[in-house]
């Protein structure tokens, strides 16, 4: 029989009692917190009933002194699972925004209609721009606007600072009939609300550039406008889609219906302008709804029948507008818009959340990472490097025996040379200005933001690294 480590703290085997027992026999116990023990671990007897006045509180024996409980900390939560991490960025809606900008370039290269169809990349691009307008507007509205200026501007800027003096060496000069207001619109390259001014032709048919590099090099800034307006209009949208989702979501897609049908037509910059809000107004405002998880609550196989229904009006109105680049959507601005709406509508609706690129996707890891980080950089200065690439190509004639022996499969695989050599450029132009991006969002600048870890060499680790000095024995110090 095992005895307490204190028998003086247990009642006493009354004298000439048989020890028959460890214990004598005890009454029924009572709930805890009523006067009583709580029931003592398996295997022993019961206690004996004492005093309410002594009796400690339900479950004292996990209970510790005060001086001790207030030294414990309490034992951390686990996560749960699958629970996504606070913050941190969504790699699916990364990997969009990553096709999207490789769509873009190579269709300015081969310009195939089809790959407007394929994967409408303005629309992508616009729907996960307003998902995370939607998100970072839960800050102060006004705050939210001037943080994404403050990095939208600062690219362009760099852009414009190259582009806009070659245009006036080249030729750009103002033009008379407009007077100060020609140089109100050569202001858009600074604050881009409208279509800044740039020549048609440009340069000489004997310089390194085509003469048309102008207007190809002033093409994508139709995209920072339309954008610049979206971020302005985004606490109005999104309070108005919070309040009447559907009339607010459907509302670009009507306005399309009216002025990118030729029905209403709005003449000059106001009219582009329009036309593009409208267009994909409605994929902004998709964003938001993805972002409130608005989507979610819609039955998948409703959804996604109603977006292939739209989606199909879209290919049939294309179909009866078709003009000479045959089945561009970015000609047809009705088909634009109905066609975007609901490939974008499938794609967020079946939008998993990843924090890590799965499986094969993980080894795309770095450049999907890279494009997020200068997207707009990529975006600004492609058709000027689709362009430089050509007088490269060019001086292969210029190398001997390649010229004279190779001219026939240089000028069969001309455009597969333009698409090999456009991103070891687009590298140059990320290491050389975009760094821009990461000044402008108030960030340490980076030259190749792909997201690797630093790598730490063994010396740094070993002999190069200086052994901390011993403790010093305790004692006054010599000065």
């Amino acid at each position: 029989m095992t005895h307490p480590s204190h028998p003086s703290a247990y009642p006493q085997q009354p004298p000439g009692e048989p020890h028959t027992v460890p214990f004598p026999a005890q009454q029924q116990w009572a709930p805890a917190g009523q006067g009583q023990y709580p029931p003592p671990p398996a295997g022993h007897g019961q206690y004996p009933p004492v005093d309410a006045r002594y009796a400690p509180p339900a479950d004292a024996r996990y209970a510790l002194p005060p001086e001790t409980a207030a030294a414990v900390p309490a034992p951390a939560k686990e996560p749960a699972a699958n629970a996504p991490k606070a913050g941190g960025r969504d790699r699916y809606l990364d990997l969009l925004r990553a096709v999207a900008l490789v769509r873009v370039v190579i269709f300015h290269l081969f310009g195939w209609a089809w790959l407007t169809i394929l994967f409408p990349s303005m629309g992508v691009m616009f729907a996960l721009a307003g998902s995370l307008m939607a998100r970072s507007l839960a800050r102060p509205a006004w705050s939210v606007l001037r943080g994404r200026l403050r990095r939208l501007l600062p690219p362009m800027w760099a852009f414009a600072a190259l582009v806009v003096p070659m245009m006036f060496v080249m030729g750009l000069k103002p033009v008379r009939e407009e007077g100060i207001w020609w140089f109100l619109k050569l202001g858009c390259y600074i604050l881009p609300v409208g279509s800044p001014p740039y020549p048609w032709v440009s340069g000489s048919e004997s310089g390194f550039l085509e003469q048309s590099w102008a207007e190809q090099a002033a093409g994508p800034l139709w995209y920072i406008r339309a954008y610049l307006w979206f971020v302005l209009a985004s606490p109005l949208l999104l309070k108005a889609f919070r309040r009447l989702p559907w009339a607010t979501l459907l509302a670009p897609i009507g306005l399309t219906a009216v002025i990118g049908t030729g029905l209403v037509t709005v003449p000059g910059a106001t009219g582009e302008a329009l036309v593009d809000f409208g267009t994909f107004g409605s994929c902004w405002i998709l964003g938001f709804a993805h972002n409130d998880g608005l989507l979610r609550k819609i039955p998948r196989y409703i959804s996604v029948s109603s977006a292939a229904l739209i989606m199909a009006f879209g290919l049939w109105w294309a179909s009866g507008h078709l003009t000479d680049e045959g089945w561009n959507l970015d000609e047809i601005p009705l088909a634009q818009a109905t066609w975007s709406l609901g490939f974008c509508a499938i794609l967020l609706q079946y939008a998993p959340s990843w924090k890590e690129l799965p499986g094969r996707l993980a080894g795309w890891d770095g450049p999907i990472t890279l494009a997020n980080n200068r997207a707009v950089t990529i975006y600004l200065w492609h058709n000027m490097l689709l362009m430089a690439t050509m007088p490269i190509i060019d001086q292969l004639w210029n190398i001997p025996w390649v010229g004279e022996h190779l001219d026939t499969y240089i000028d069969a695989s001309y455009d597969a040379l333009v698409l090999i050599l456009i991103w070891p450029l687009i590298g140059v132009m990320i290491v050389a200005v975009g760094w821009v991006e990461d000044v402008a969002a108030k960030r340490r600048p980076r030259l190749w933001p792909n997201g690797a870890p630093k790598r730490t060499g063994k010396r740094a680790a070993g002999r190069g690294t200086p052994e901390p000095e011993p403790a010093r024995p305790p004692g006054p110090r010599r000065r």
